[in-house]
């Protein structure tokens, strides 16, 4: 089994950096962060003409909660500088400990 090491985050904006979204790239995760920083010129020229300024970065992911990673969190400043990281939601599941027990025979 491969093992993510690192994400390609490509972002679309504006002239004005105001409106941007994330474009989608051929590959966009890699087992190293040299291989992510290779395919990074080729997924910007991929992606030339969908968006006036484009930024990518590549992300750090830490193999061994690569399975718990859910969301990419990004902001792009004014200046153009992309602020984004892997991240893991602080998604909790509450449940009540008082249950009906059942016996095999009134189970129907």
């Amino acid at each position: 089994m491969e093992h993510i090491a690192a994400v390609l985050l490509v972002i679309g904006c504006s002239n004005a950096m105001t409106e941007c979204r994330e474009l989608p790239v051929s590959v966009s995760v890699f087992e190293s962060a040299q291989e992510c920083a290779a395919e990074r010129p080729f997924a910007l020229s991929d992606v030339q003409g969908q968006a006036p300024r484009i930024i990518a970065k590549c992300l750090s992911v830490d193999p061994a909660l690569e399975d718990d990673y859910d969301q990419i969190v990004w902001n792009v400043r004014p200046d153009g500088t992309l602020d984004a990281s892997v991240e893991i939601s602080n998604l909790e599941v509450a449940s009540t400990g008082a249950r009906a027990e059942k016996d095999f025979l009134s189970q129907q």
